[in-house]
């Protein structure tokens, strides 16, 4: 495998997909897709494949997630049920976002076989990464059905599993950080203090990312701390290194700090 390939992947393993760089990612991904084997198809490179699409879908809230796809690389998946799982989260979260709670379910129940049979294989940690993406998965069908409070109890474990379990070197970065995903649960629920306190929480946890620091700055809009607002308003800009990207989050943080500068 080339090695500009290899330090794209490892750069969509690592972080959130920067929003200018979307369209280049897409491009990459592309070519992934185009390798029919690849030395060693070892758990790094399953964990790669459908860490990316996945990755690149649920950083852009992109929940058409709910139809993806594992890469076309000839690759034994019996053997890689975290991975696998990874690819399962991608679609219950499309699923579940867009309305589609029964689709939700069923990536839900693959997602509980696998952890069974990490366990199995006694495999401690990876089944433990397959237990938040469950917890995850679960709260929001707990929210999409109404059941608010055991939604937000779910989540609260969730980040908390997370926050508390040693990072594998092999793996950096969550595909989407559960502290963050409890924030946006919360500010969904209309829970703005609480939802700014596990975005602030899950910033020092996970520096720098996009959607977590616009989630604050929305929090401490909602809850009319134009400090704060602001402040996470232009980080937000200052995370962005170039002009051509169309992330309508971005727009509304230049069109809140103009409005702010107008005053």
């Amino acid at each position: 495998m080339a090695k500009h390939i290899l330090d794209w992947i490892l750069r969509l393993m690592a972080c959130q997909i920067p929003c200018w760089q979307l369209e280049k990612a897409n491009e990459q991904y592309n070519y992934l897709n185009t390798f029919k084997k690849v030395f060693p198809a070892n758990f790094k490179i399953a964990y790669t494949a459908a860490a990316i699409p996945a990755r690149i879908a649920l950083e852009n809230k992109n929940w058409e997630a709910a139809a993806l796809e594992l890469p076309l690389i000839e690759i034994d998946w019996d053997q890689f049920p975290w991975q696998r799982s990874i690819l399962h989260f991608a679609r219950a979260m499309g699923s579940v976002r867009s309305g589609n709670v029964v689709s939700a379910e069923k990536e839900l129940a693959q997602l509980v076989s696998n952890q069974k049979e990490l366990q199995e294989m006694n495999d401690t940690y990876n089944a433990n990464q397959v237990k938040i993406q469950i917890d995850i998965v679960q709260a929001w069908i707990h929210f999409a059905n109404g059941s608010e409070a055991e939604a937000i109890t779910l989540m609260e474990e969730a980040a908390n599993l997370e926050y508390n379990t040693t990072k594998h070197p092999v793996t950096p970065g969550e595909v989407l950080p559960a502290g963050e995903l409890l924030g946006d649960l919360l500010l969904t629920e209309n829970k703005p203090a609480e939802a700014l306190k596990a975005y602030e929480y899950d910033i020092t946890q996970h520096p720098n990312r996009f959607n977590g620091t616009y989630g604050a700055a929305i929090a401490a809009n909602t809850l009319g701390d134009g400090v704060k607002a602001s402040q996470y308003f232009n980080h937000l800009v200052e995370l962005v290194e170039a002009k051509d990207c169309n992330r309508i989050e971005l727009k509304e943080a230049i069109k809140y700090l103009s409005d702010v500068n107008d005053i």
